[in-house]
């Protein structure tokens, strides 16, 4: 009997090690994800059983990064559907190629054809039809597929979602049932800008994502970008958590605090000064709100209390 998806040895994982969290973790590592012990169990429970894995937490913390990570580590292409407000099954799943018909039909004319049917039934075979990202999803399968910001989408759609996500088969009426021939391993993000239903987390193993410590986000910091000095790594991270706790209409993430340590390491700076701050801080802060905020803060201060704090 072949190995199920995700287990040790399976076809769909690769050679990748993943018969513990701890090897989860380790191959994460391998693709630049440092997972705690939390996600990396949830990862590897989501691989055993073929569950889709729901990450909620905040914008930035890294949610997006698991599906990347999952990619590199099961040697495995990654399909992303980014959902927003009002997108339906025809823009998930699947539309036809009503210019390439239309050139299709004028081509027949041209080319003096009469059997009209026959052409007409051709209009609609597999060859004129555009795949969307969940269907390309079942016909690459072995894939990643990442559904990314569900909160973003409507109710009508998780619906929608429900009905893939337990067959992993699309019914196209003119053609008939497209399955996949491995269920894709399946990463839903939501940054709960809205409550998602019970009905879609409860296929799912959820798991909350919290900002890391701040070791972990060092270590993270000098993962992605191995050019910043230990030191402007920790003071980076120090200031970048102490805005965490400034009442800030969007605190910065993860993803800020890399992008910030890599403007800074662009413009050769070893250590911050609250001028440097000052000038950089587009990289971290988003809102003009936040940075006018930022602005009234005592900056030296600040960078001295968050080192001080650590």
């Amino acid at each position: 009997m072949a190995d199920a998806p995700g287990d040790v040895g399976g076809d769909q994982a690769g050679a990748a090690d993943l018969s513990s969290p701890g090897a989860v973790r380790d191959r994460l590592a391998e693709h630049d994800y440092l997972a705690d012990a939390g996600l990396s169990t949830v990862i590897f429970l989501a691989l055993r059983t073929q569950r889709p894995l729901f990450l909620e937490g905040e914008a930035g913390v890294g949610k997006t990064a698991v599906a990347h990570a999952l990619s590199g580590v099961l040697d495995a292409p990654l399909v992303r559907l980014q959902c927003y407000e009002g997108i339906d099954a025809s823009q998930a799943l699947y539309d036809w190629d009503f210019p390439r018909q239309l050139l299709h039909l004028r081509a027949a004319e041209a080319g003096g054809v009469d059997d009209v049917a026959a052409v007409e039934a051709e209009l609609y075979t597999r060859r004129f039809l555009i795949a969307r990202p969940l269907l390309q999803a079942l016909e690459q399968s072995p894939c990643v597929l990442l559904i990314d910001e569900i909160d973003r989408a409507d109710d009508e759609f998780e619906a929608f979602l429900l009905e893939i996500l337990s067959e992993f088969t699309v019914t196209v009426p003119e053609i008939g049932t497209l399955r996949a021939t491995e269920p894709p391993i399946v990463v839903i993000t939501s940054n709960r800008t809205r409550e998602v239903h019970d009905a879609l987390k409860r296929r799912c193993y959820y798991h909350w994502l919290e900002h890391p410590d701040f070791d972990r986000e060092i270590a993270i910091v000098r993962t992605r970008l191995p050019r910043v000095s230990e030191r402007l790594a920790r003071e980076v991270t120090a200031v970048t958590q102490a805005l965490r706790g400034a009442d800030l209409l969007k605190p910065p993430g993860v993803a800020e605090t890399i992008d910030w340590a890599g403007a800074l390491a662009a413009l050769d700076v070893h250590s911050l000064e609250p001028d440097v701050v000052m000038a950089t801080m587009g990289a971290a802060l988003k809102y003009r709100e936040d940075q006018e905020r930022a602005r009234r803060l005592d900056i030296g201060q600040l960078v001295r209390q968050a080192l001080a704090e650590v």
